[in-house]
C-alpha cells in the first residue's frame, strides 16, 4: 500500500490531460513588466530604483524589508516608467515597479556565475538564497532562506521536497522534474546542507510516472529516497506530507521545524540551484496555462511581472471564458483584471467556461466538511462563528491551522462558501492581534 495521510482529504478529478505531456517553453519577455514589491509572506520589499532609472536584467529594484522579507530583481533591462500603487493577484494592493523593456537582456553585474556550492558553508548557502529572493513557489511564498535557518533549540534531520502537485490542471512541478531533474536533486542537497539535514526524501503521487523515473535517475546512489505516494488531495500540504513520509505528525499550532523537518516544494529546490550555484535570481517562474477556455495549454516559463492577459492570449483565449484563476480550482483566487502580473508564488494560470452556479444554502449539518478536513477542522463552526460575528471564537476553532485548501467546500451539499469563510475568519482574527498589539504597546508607553 503506498503511503498518504490519514485524516480526510477528496479526489477531485485531475484534469492535467491537457499539459501533462507538454514540455516546458519560453514566453517572451514583454514590451513592459510590472513587478510587485510584495511577492512573499511578510513585510514588502523597499523599492530602490527610480522613475528614469536604468536597469539590468537580475537587478536588485527591491529589497527585503527585514528577516521576514524578500529581494526582488528586474526580470529584464530596461527603463523604470514609474512606482504605481498595483494589485497582485493575492488581492494585496503594493508598490510595484514599471519597467519598459529595451530587448537587449543585458545581465547585471557578475551574473550569472558559476559556484561551487559543496565549498560554501550553511551561512553562505543561506545568503545567496536570500539574495536572490527565492520564495516557497507552491503558492505561500514563504521566504526560502527563513526556512533554512531553523531555531538552534530545533534540529532538522529530515529534508523534504514537495512533487505531489495535487491541485486539478496543474502539471508545472511535473514538468520541472521531469526535464530539470538533476537541477531539483542538486538544490536538495544544497537544502540538507544547509540545516544540516542527514536525510533527503522527495514525495511524488503515483499518477507521475515520468517524474518518479527521472527523478530516481537523479537521485541515484545519493542517498536520497524517492516515494511514490497515494493520490489524495491535500497531499501537498506540508503537515500531510510530513506524515505521508515520516509518520510525524505536526501539532496544531506549530511548524515543521518542531518534529525535525523542513519542507520545500521542487520548483523552490531548483530556484535555490539557480541563486546558489548560478548566482542567478528568481527573475522567471515556470506556469501551466490550462483550461477549457485556452486554445493551446502550456507549460510556460514566463519572466516575474509579465500581465496575466498577454500570457492567456499568448495561448489562445476562448472568448466564452466566464472565471480567470491564479493557481488551481481548489485553492486559486480569481482574477478581474488582466494587468495583474506574474508574481514568483503563482503556479499556474486556469481559464474556465464552466462555472458552477451553486445557490449557498444553510448548513444541513450532515459533517462531510469534519470528514474530509486533514486537519480534522470544524468548517461549518467557523462559517457559523463568521456569521453571527464571534470574532473571540475564530482562534479556539483553530481558524489559522487551516491552509484553505478547499476541500471542505468541494463535498458541501449546501454549496457553502467555505474557504471564503475561513479567509475572512482569519482576516479578522489578524486585525483583532494587531488592534491588541497596539493597545498594549500604547499602556506601556
Amino acid at each position: 500500500m503506498r503511503r498518504t495521510f490519514k485524516k480526510g482529504g477528496v479526489h477531485p478529478p485531475d484534469m492535467k490531460e491537457r499539459t501533462r505531456d507538454v514540455p516546458i517553453a519560453e514566453f517572451p519577455a514583454p514590451a513592459l513588466v510590472m513587478i510587485p514589491m510584495a511577492q512573499h509572506f511578510g513585510s514588502p520589499a523597499l523599492p530602490v530604483v527610480g522613475a528614469g532609472d536604468k536597469v539590468a536584467k537580475g537587478q536588485l529594484i527591491g529589497k527585503a524589508d527585514g528577516r521576514m522579507s524578500a529581494n526582488v530583481h528586474s526580470s529584464v533591462s530596461g527603463k523604470v516608467l514609474r512606482l504605481e500603487e498595483k494589485f497582485t493577484p493575492q488581492g494585496r494592493a503594493c508598490k510595484t515597479v514599471v519597467i519598459e523593456n529595451d530587448n537587449s537582456g543585458i545581465w547585471a553585474d557578475e551574473i550569472p556565475c558559476g559556484r561551487d556550492w559543496r565549498a560554501m558553508s550553511p551561512k553562505e548557502i543561506v545568503e545567496a538564497v536570500a539574495a536572490g529572493g527565492v520564495v516557497g513557489m507552491g503558492g505561500a511564498a514563504f521566504p526560502a532562506h527563513v526556512k533554512l535557518e531553523p531555531p538552534h533549540e530545533k534540529p532538522i534531520d529530515t529534508a523534504i521536497l514537495n512533487g505531489v502537485e495535487c491541485e486539478p490542471y496543474l502539471t508545472i512541478d511535473h514538468r520541472l522534474m521531469v526535464e530539470r531533474a538533476a537541477e531539483i536533486i542538486t538544490g536538495l542537497r544544497i537544502i540538507a546542507k544547509a540545516v544540516a539535514a542527514k536525510e533527503m526524501v522527495v514525495g511524488i503521487e503515483s499518477n507521475k510516472p515520468e517524474a518518479l523515473k527521472a527523478m530516481n535517475a537523479a537521485a541515484a546512489g545519493g542517498g536520497i529516497r524517492v516515494e511514490a505516494l497515494d493520490v489524495k488531495y491535500p497531499q501537498g500540504g506540508e503537515k500531510q506530507l510530513i506524515a505521508a513520509l515520516t509518520g510525524r505528525e505536526v501539532p496544531p499550532g506549530k511548524l515543521p521545524f518542531d518534529v525535525g523537518c523542513v519542507v520545500h516544494n521542487v520548483g523552490t529546490a531548483w530556484a535555490i540551484f539557480n541563486a546558489v550555484a548560478k548566482c542567478v535570481p528568481l527573475i522567471e517562474r515556470p506556469l501551466t496555462i490550462s483550461g477549457d477556455a485556452i486554445e493551446r495549454p502550456a507549460n510556460l516559463m514566463v519572466p516575474i511581472g509579465t500581465p496575466v492577459g498577454a500570457v492567456i492570449e499568448h495561448c489562445g483565449l476562448d472568448q466564452k471564458v466566464k472565471k480567470i484563476l491564479s493557481g488551481g480550482p481548489m485553492m486559486g483566487m480569481a482574477i478581474a483584471d488582466p494587468t495583474i502580473p506574474v508574481v514568483k508564488g503563482m503556479s499556474g494560470i486556469l481559464a474556465l467556461k464552466k462555472v458552477p452556479h451553486d445557490i449557498s444554502g444553510p448548513c444541513i449539518r450532515c459533517g462531510r466538511c469534519i470528514e474530509v478536513c486533514p486537519l480534522g477542522g470544524i468548517a461549518s463552526e467557523m462559517a457559523r462563528a463568521i456569521e453571527a460575528g464571534a470574532i473571540v471564537d475564530y482562534e479556539h476553532l483553530h481558524v489559522f491551522d487551516c491552509m484553505e485548501c478547499g476541500s471542505c467546500s468541494f463535498v458541501c451539499p449546501a454549496g457553502r462558501n467555505l474557504v471564503q469563510y475561513v479567509r475572512q475568519a482569519k482576516e479578522e482574527a489578524s486585525y483583532r492581534r494587531e488592534l491588541h498589539r497596539k493597545q498594549q504597546a500604547k499602556k506601556q508607553i
